[in-house]
C-alpha cells in the first residue's frame, strides 16, 4: 500500500492505495479521460478493468478532497470563510503532537526541564543580559521537548517581555511572503491573547492586505507549538503574541538576491522594527525553526548515514556561528551558497528575527540530531538565545 496524505490538512483524511488505485491516480493529471486510463491500465496488465470501479474510485477521492476540480474549490472557500470568522485559532496539534489536557500537557513540559538533556528547572536570574529573541525548534515535542526547554527556560529566566513577536516557517504554500492574524491562539491551558494594537499597526505600516494569507495560519504548527510552551513557562504572567508566518526564500536563492533586495522581506523588518520602538514596550523576538531534513524521506538518493550526519552537523554549527554573530544576511548567503541542500526550513524565520533586532548577539544553548537510520530520515534542530 501508498499512503497519500495532505501536509497542509485540507484534506483531512490520509487515504490508503493499493497497486491498482495507485495506477489510475498516477494518471489523474487532467488530462487523461476515464476511458484513456482503461485503455492504458489494460495495455499495461492484460486486464480490462469496469468503466464503473474507476468512477467509484474517482468519487470516493473527490469525496475525500483528494482531487482538484469545483467540489475541491468551493470546499476550500468555506474552510477559509469559516476559519476567518473563528475569533481564536484551535490548537490543531493537541493530542498528537503534545497532550491535550491542561494538567498532562503541565507535566509533560515540566518533565522536558529535568529531562537528563534539559536545562532544569527554570530558576529567574538577577544580572544578566535581558533576553530580546531566541531561536526554538517545530519539531514534535516527543523529538525536540528538551531543546524547546532550553530556549523558553531562557524566557523564563531572562525575558519580562509583554509582546513576542513570533516568526514561524510557513511549510505549505502562502498568497504572499507572510502571514499575519489577529486571532488568539487556544491552547489546553487557555487562550493566549494576540497583541492587536501591534499587529493593526504593524498592518498599517506594510500597506495591502496583511491578512490576506490568514488562512496558511489554521493547519500550520511552527507557531502554535512555541505558544503552547509560552503558554506553559509564562503562566500566570501577562503577555501576549504577534503571530507571523514565513513563506518560503527559495526564490531569492533562485534569483541571486538577498532578502535586502525583497520588498515584502524590508516593508516587514522596517515595520517590526518601528512597531516596537514606537510601542515602547518590553518585546522578545521568537524564530520557531528547524534546520537540516536529509535522507530518503525527504528526497535525497540516499542516507542518512553516520557519515553523512557528522558532515550536517558540521554545516549546521557553522549556520549557527552566524546565528550567534547577530548575522542575518550571512545566514542567508550560507544558505544559498550551498543551494539549500539541506533544507535548512527554518532559515526565513531566523533571518527574519535577526534582521528585526539592533545588533544581535546570539548563545547557542544546545544542538540536536533526530535521525532514524532505517526509516532514511534525519532531522537537525537548536536553541538559541539572542541579546
Amino acid at each position: 500500500m501508498v499512503c497519500l496524505r495532505d501536509p497542509v490538512g485540507l484534506a483531512e483524511e490520509p487515504v490508503f492505495l493499493d497497486s491498482f488505485q495507485l495506477f489510475v491516480v498516477s494518471r489523474l493529471d487532467g488530462n487523461n479521460s476515464l476511458r484513456d486510463i482503461q485503455t492504458d491500465y489494460c495495455r499495461a496488465t492484460g486486464d480490462i478493468v469496469p468503466l464503473d470501479r474507476l468512477e467509484a474510485l474517482v468519487g470516493q477521492l473527490n469525496e475525500l478532497h483528494y482531487l482538484e476540480g469545483e467540489d475541491f474549490h468551493d470546499y476550500v472557500v468555506g474552510l477559509e470563510e469559516s476559519f476567518r470568522r473563528m475569533p481564536v485559532r484551535p490548537a490543531r496539534n493537541a493530542g498528537s503532537a503534545y497532550q491535550a489536557d491542561g494538567d498532562l500537557l503541565r507535566r509533560q513540559i515540566g518533565e522536558f526541564f529535568v529531562h537528563p538533556d534539559g536545562p532544569g528547572p527554570p530558576s529567574p536570574a538577577n544580572g544578566t543580559p535581558p533576553l530580546r529573541g531566541i531561536v526554538a525548534p517545530h519539531i514534535d515535542f516527543l523529538r525536540g521537548g528538551a531543546t524547546y526547554a532550553h530556549a523558553y527556560r531562557a524566557v523564563a529566566d531572562q525575558s519580562a517581555a509583554g509582546t513576542f513577536v513570533i516568526f514561524g516557517t510557513c511549510h505549505g504554500p502562502m498568497p504572499a511572503r507572510f502571514g499575519l492574524t489577529e486571532k488568539d491562539f487556544e491552547t489546553p491551558l487557555g487562550a493566549v491573547r494576540a497583541d492587536k494594537e501591534f499587529i493593526r499597526r504593524l498592518s498599517t505600516r506594510i500597506g495591502g492586505d496583511p491578512i490576506a494569507a490568514e488562512f496558511a495560519h489554521r493547519g500550520e504548527h511552527s507557531i502554535e507549538l512555541q505558544v503552547v510552551f509560552l503558554s506553559c513557562v509564562l503562566a500566570g504572567k501577562e503577555f501576549r503574541i504577534v503571530p507571523i508566518l514565513v513563506g518560503s526564500f527559495h526564490d531569492l536563492i533562485e534569483k541571486r538576491s538577498g532578502p535586502t533586495a525583497d520588498p515584502e522581506v524590508v516593508a516587514m523588518v522596517g515595520a517590526v522594527r518601528d512597531t516596537m520602538k514606537e510601542l515602547s514596550r518590553s518585546c522578545c523576538v521568537v524564530a520557531g525553526a528547524d534546520l537540516a531534513h536529509v535522507g530518503r524521506r525527504f528526497g535525497d538518493s540516499s542516507g542518512p548515514t553516520e557519515a553523512a550526519m557528522r558532515e550536517v552537523e558540521c554545516r549546521d554549527r557553522e549556520f549557527l556561528g552566524r546565528v550567534e554573530a547577530g548575522d542575518a544576511e550571512g545566514v542567508f548567503r550560507l544558505i544559498a551558497e550551498e543551494r539549500d541542500r539541506r533544507r535548512v526550513c527554518g532559515y526565513p524565520p531566523i533571518y527574519m528575527m535577526l534582521a528585526c533586532l539592533e545588533k544581535p548577539a546570539g548563545r547557542l544553548l544546545q544542538y540536536r540530531q533526530w535521525v532514524d537510520y532505517q526509516a532514511g530520515a534525519a532531522v537537525t534542530f537548536a536553541s538559541v538565545a539572542i541579546y
